[in-house]
This record gives structure tokens, sequence and C-alpha cells, in this order.
């Protein structure tokens, strides 16, 4: 079973005849076959993906445009349409995917949403690759860590009806010394396996043989160039890029509708096996996978000094009524290390600050690249937005500053302004489809943990006068003079100021009507603060005065308002001037 599973053998396009047949059947029969256009959710861009689509987007393909099989979903779907996919171990066996096989797929959608979430990449088209890449790893036959039971090699890709590829790895995934292989169940090539090779199992290594560090690096290959996989063109670019035909295009759409209506897991070992590998135009299946069938046109070779070394279709032999796509000249791609991938916070605290004070805790990002290390040299742009007057050091609101080696950069000291509240710092990165994190901070009012009077002279008042002594306060914090400080002042009837004086001393609005409470003072550069004047009505007795700061700092004063005392003119004692009694006359 293991031999004919490996009789992979080369792809070419197949015909159009061939092509158009299946599709008609599978539309005949309201199978889920989707149009070149559909997207993940039946709409997006209306645009098809052509042949020009195909050889108009990444250089080289991750599979080396290596064979794949030409199985076509079943023409009765698992499922009416959208009905969920979480479906009972029940239905078509070809609607199962194997317990590991399903597992990695999914986990790969969960870590990509994760890292880069604009991506929105489904699991279901993981699994519509690797069913037409590999029949889901020969139908899940992988150990208890996901590693398949035994290597899955392509035919060597020699140029002999093949691409010409020439060995990357020194037969180190593919145990070819001499070409290179498509290797494992999504099928990678060893030179883009180099590059978006994967440990998702968290084992050290990055196995190509290992379904879950397959569907990851599958799964972030997809989501490279800023694509968007809920959208049809860019789901079509993705498809095209790993295998650049638009008949391996229409093949995985298939089944990517088809796991859409509804899927079901299967034991490891027990998935349906596939049976038919693509062939190119006019030829039959080859029993030998390293030799081409009679009459058979050769498939486009890649030109093997593509940079990062993934090939590039050759051009077609004029007039051999070949279907495959004409090339574009080559142009320089960033590899995954250089690829932007996902924007993080690099460790920020949290943003808090009194007014007028730098920020202690200084916004910092990390970059990653396509494959989760940090990146360089990335420009990102921080902004603070918000009503408090915040700026960054320098005045400026705006700062574009780029992640140094480590994928790190930390935007300047913040300095909050004069005005409690709240405010946000964004960081934004990349283009296309730009990163973006956002900060919430917060600056309170200045503050005071003391305030006391500058000195202790008593504050007396004459019913319907006024206190002829101002009353002086300082505010400190931290034993610092505290500027700018607001201070509320409130006549009470009580130290602790939980009930309001309604009789007694009082202020002047700007109407000059009383007030017996004023929210508008604040303390100057010293921490000074002088009361407006106080005035008496012509209830005598005792009052309280009580300020507080924010901060929570108080002092109570006391304030008196009682009649003069009467004093003897000058040259008479006491008694002279005290009344005498009267005699009364006897009867």
């Amino acid at each position: 079973m293991a031999a004919h599973i490996r009789r992979r053998l080369r792809k070419g396009a197949t015909t159009t005849a061939v092509a158009a047949a299946a599709v008609a059947a599978l539309a005949a029969s309201q199978a889920p076959a989707a149009t070149l256009a559909d997207g993940p959710a039946g709409g997006g861009d209306p645009k098809a993906a052509g042949e020009d689509t195909a050889s108009a987007e990444d250089d080289g393909a991750a599979t080396g445009n290596s064979p794949y099989y030409t199985d076509l979903p079943p023409l009765v779907t698992p499922n009416k349409p959208g009905a969920s996919s979480n479906l009972p171990v029940t239905g078509s066996a070809e609607a199962g995917i194997p317990a590991s096989i399903l597992a990695a797929y999914k986990q790969a959608e969960q870590t990509v949403a994760t890292t880069d979430p604009a991506c929105r990449l489904p699991w279901q088209l993981l699994a519509a690759i690797g069913k037409v890449e590999s029949g889901q790893a020969r139908g899940g036959r992988v150990d208890a860590n996901g590693t398949t039971t035994s290597p899955i090699l392509g035919p060597a890709l020699n140029g002999q009806g093949f691409a010409l590829i020439k060995d990357t790895d020194g037969g180190a995934y593919d145990s070819d010394a001499v070409h290179d292989r498509a290797v494992g169940p999504m099928q990678f090539i060893p030179s883009t396996w180099a590059s978006w090779g994967q440990d998702a199992n968290g084992d050290g290594r990055k196995d190509p043989n290992n379904i879950y560090d397959a569907a990851l690096a599958a799964g972030r290959y997809l989501c490279a160039n800023d694509r968007d996989l809920a959208i049809a063109a860019d789901l079509d670019k993705a498809v095209l890029s790993y295998n650049r035909s638009t008949e391996y295009l229409r093949t995985v759409r298939s089944w990517f509708s088809y796991y859409q209506r509804g899927t079901h897991e299967i034991p490891d070992g027990t998935g349906t096996l596939p049976t038919t590998p693509s062939t190119p135009s006019g030829s039959t299946p080859s029993p030998n996978p390293g030799t081409p069938s009679p009459g058979a046109t050769p498939s486009p070779k890649p030109s093997p000094d593509k940079p990062g070394g993934k090939p590039t279709p050759g051009p077609s032999k004029p007039g051999d009524g070949s279907t495959s796509p004409k090339p574009k000249p080559p142009t320089s791609k960033p590899t995954p290390a250089e690829t932007f991938g996902s924007l993080e916070n690099a460790g920020t605290g949290p943003l808090r600050a009194t007014a007028g004070q730098a920020f202690d805790e200084r916004v910092a990002v990390l970059a990653r690249n396509a494959l989760g290390a940090p990146l360089g040299k990335v420009s990102v742009t921080f902004t603070v937005t918000g009503n408090t007057g915040t700026l960054f050091a320098g005045g400026k609101k705006t700062v574009t500053l780029r992640t140094g080696a480590d994928g790190t950069v930390t935007a300047p000291e913040l300095r909050a302004g004069e005005k409690a509240g709240e405010f946000t710092v964004t960081a934004v990165a990349g283009t296309g489809r730009p990163r973006t994190l956002t900060y919430a901070a917060t600056v309170t009012a200045r503050q005071a943990d003391t305030i006391a009077r500058t000195d202790e002279k008593a504050l007396v008042a004459a019913p319907g006068g006024k206190f002829a002594d101002a009353v002086t306060v300082k505010a400190t914090y931290k034993d610092a003079a505290a500027a700018g400080v607001a201070v509320t002042a409130t006549m009470v009837k009580d130290p602790l100021g939980l009930f309001d004086n309604d009789k007694g001393p009082y202020f002047k609005d700007a109407a000059g009507k009383p007030v017996r409470t004023l929210t508008t003072l604040t303390t100057d550069a010293e921490g000074m603060l002088r009361l407006p004047e106080i005035f008496a009505d012509g209830t005598e007795g005792t009052y309280l005065l009580r300020l507080t700061t924010e901060g929570g700092a108080s002092v109570v004063i006391e304030l008196t308002i009682q009649a003069p005392e009467e004093t003897a003119p000058e040259g008479t004692t006491p008694e002279e001037t005290a009344p005498k009694e009267t005699e009364t006359p006897e009867a």
C-alpha cells in the first residue's frame, strides 16, 4: 500500500476538456464546487483567477509545482450548505479527516490567528491542500507526535518530465543529494521548507514530515504578502503560490468548499487514500514517478537560480499546445525572515502620570517576521490621541521609529498635559494590512500629601464684619512644594467635613453673593495658596473651615465671630465705669 501511495506522477495542466467535465459534473450534482472567485463565505472579489493570475503571483511555488492528486470531492456533500462543521463521526468516508491531521489544521489556524489575525486563515483551506497534496498524510498514517510513519516524497525534480530543481539541502529532507523532491504531507520542496519550516509540536525540530510543523508552515506561507484569505482574490493567489496551476486551484477550491459544508474526525490511519495523480495534457499516468509517460509534454521548467531557491516556471515551446501559464520576468521577493508578520506589546506597563509630570513607563513594541522571529528595521509610527495635552518629548504627537536587531523599538518619553483624564497611544506598522496596537493611558490631577497654614495667628471677626487677616496655606508632595494642586475650601460644622455650615463665615462669589464652598482654588509655583477674603454674618460663635487637596491632604482652620470687648475710657477704672446699683426708697 505504501508503494502505491508513493506513486505520485509528474504534474502538468490537465486538459481543458477533463477539467471542464469535472466542474460541470460537480455543478450538475449541486456538489460544493466553488467558482474561482467565490470567497470562503461566498463573497469577495468577483475577479476569477486565470492563467495570467497564476503566473503573476509569487515567483516560485511551495511544492516546486510537483505532482498532486486530482481526486475531486464526492458528488454528494457531507451536509447541506451552511450546516455546522462539527458533525458526528458519521457520513461520507471522504468527509472524514484523521484525528491528528484535523487537530494540526485547527492548531495552525489558531496560531496564525494570534500572530497574523488579519490573514483570517481557515483550517478548511489547509485541509483542502493536505487532501490534494498527500491524501491527508496518506489517510492519517502518523505516529503519536504527528510524524508520518514513513517519509512522503515526491518524484525527483530532475527536468525529465518534471521541473528541474537541483539539490538544495544535501539530501537532508528528501534523501536525494542530486535533485530536490517535495517532502511531507504538505509537500514542501527543501528550499522552501528551509525558509518557512516551523516547530509547531514543540519537539525542537522543524520536520516537514510532521503534520503539525507542516500545517503551520503552510498556513504562514499562504498568509504571506499581506493576504486576507477571507477575500476570494487573495485566497486564489495564495493557492496558486502553493502550486502554480489553475487546474490545481480548481481542485483545491472544490475540496475547500466540500470541507466547509461539513466534516468529521476519524481515527488516524483510516482515511481514504488518493487515487488519481495529476497528468499533463495528452498523457496518461506513468507507473514510474520518475519517468514521464510516452508522448507526454514536459512540465514547464523552473529557473534554478531564482533568489531563495524557489523555481520559476519556464516558457512553453511555441506551438506545442501547452496551456501552461506564460512566466513574467522574476522579481526579487522578500524571504519569510524579511517579511513583516505581527506587532506585539514588548512589556509596556500601565501608563499613568500626574498632570505636568513625565510618565515612568514608555511604550515599547516587538515586530516579528512571518516565521514568528524578531524582525529589525520595521517602521513603527506612534501617535498620541486625546485632549489631556500629553505629548512625546520634544512636543510631538506623532513619531516614527524603526525596530532594532532584536525586533523592538521604544517610543520617546511621554509628558502629561495639565488636564486630567484618559488618552491613547497607538503603534502602527506594516503596509497593505497594517498591524495596530493601542495602549490606554491616564493623566491624574496634581496631588499633595500635606497642606498646612503658614502661621498660627487667631482668626477673629466681628459680627457683620470681615476677617482682617488672610488665610495662607502651603501644599507639599513628598516634602516638595506641590504646584498647581487643586484645593477645595468649605465651611463645615465638624472637623471631618461631613456637614456643611450655612451660618457664620462666608466667601463672596463674582456677583458678591455669599458662598461657603470654593472649588476653583489652585496652589502657585511654590505650593502656596492665599484664600480670598472671608466675611462674617451676625451669628457669633466658633466655626470651622476645611481645606482639602487632590491626593487627600486636608487641614481644618478655626474662625471666630464675636463682638469686640468694651474698653474703659482713659483716666477711669473699671469700677467707675461699671453700672451702679440704685437704692430703693423705703416705704
